[in-house]
């Protein structure tokens, strides 16, 4: 049987934590695999959303089974974004073997849409969630929790509950 995993987690990532938080959501997506994970969804927002797309496309080429699934909030997300934010944002969904919008126009609410979708039908959640001050992967991360999902917090291994928010 198919497993799904999400993704959850900051959109600023401190530079000093990037290298550690790299490996270590390598290490646990390749245990996910192991496991019998072949779908990965994520948001496409800019920090570890964009980390865990390209770690699950990185990983593809050594398990050529798994699949990225985007999750979108609207196709105007990248709205505000930098110019390589953007770029990077069109080459992973280039990449990405699914890509659905859950709304074709942005309003509030919308983001919370897509955190619901990503975590519909998953049986696991990855996430880097350094504070508890809510937000969005705060938000996720309370329905994955609801849901009963397989809770995994990166931040745990970083150090970095105190340094954010």
């Amino acid at each position: 049987m198919e497993q799904t995993v999400c993704f959850t987690g900051h959109r600023q990532i401190p530079e000093r934590d990037y290298p550690q938080l790299e490996e270590a959501l390598t290490m646990e997506i390749e245990q996910q695999i192991k496991r019998g994970a072949t779908v990965f969804r994520t948001g496409g927002a800019v920090g570890f959303d964009t980390l865990a797309a390209l770690s699950v496309l990185s990983l593809r080429r050594k398990y050529p089974q798994i699949r990225l699934e985007l999750i979108l909030p609207c196709p105007t997300q990248t709205h505000g974004w930098s110019e390589n934010d953007v770029r990077l944002y069109e080459q992973i969904k280039a990449q990405a073997d699914a890509c659905r919008y859950v709304s074709q126009h942005y309003y509030a609410g919308v983001l919370q849409m897509r955190n619901r979708a990503l975590v519909e039908g998953a049986d696991a959640c990855i996430a880097y969630l350094c504070t508890s001050h809510g937000g969005g992967t705060a938000f996720t991360a309370s329905l994955a929790l609801k849901k009963g999902l397989e809770f995994i917090n990166i931040s745990d291994h970083l150090l970095c509950q105190n340094e954010m928010g």
